[in-house]
């Protein structure tokens, strides 16, 4: 259904950084990058995710939202949100189960430097 979504970011480098080191495990890659944005994808492919530099004007959507990246396995969720902390990123929920979404959805939640909620999951297909 959705095809791309953009964030305005305060520091463009700050967040490009963070963003290269946070969806590295998931196999997510900078796919381009100018003095007013960058954009991260698939490897090869094109932009799912852009960031464009709005210096006092970027805000962070409220309560209630959030963006969650499928995660390949349990343990690019773990690193997912190491690389968040790491990379100046704040806790919003460890890594871990959470049966009350699903028996096998395995996410963590992070707070990006400029405000956005992020999350990554984990599900075992059903069989």
């Amino acid at each position: 259904m959705l095809s791309h979504l953009s964030f305005g970011v305060e520091d463009l480098e700050c967040a490009t950084a963070f963003y290269e080191a946070v969806l590295a495990p998931l196999g997510v890659v900078c796919v381009w990058r100018n003095p007013r944005g960058s954009g991260f994808g698939p490897p090869g492919g094109e932009d799912r995710l852009a960031l464009f530099h709005r210096p006092g004007e970027a805000r962070a959507p409220g309560a209630g939202f959030h963006l969650c990246f499928a995660a390949p396995t349990r343990a690019a969720v773990d690193a997912f949100h190491a690389a968040a902390l790491a990379a100046g990123g704040s806790d919003a929920g460890a890594p871990g189960l959470r049966p009350h979404y699903g028996a096998d959805y395995y996410a963590a939640f992070v707070i990006d430097p400029d405000g956005h909620k992020l999350e990554a999951k984990h599900e075992e297909p059903s069989h």
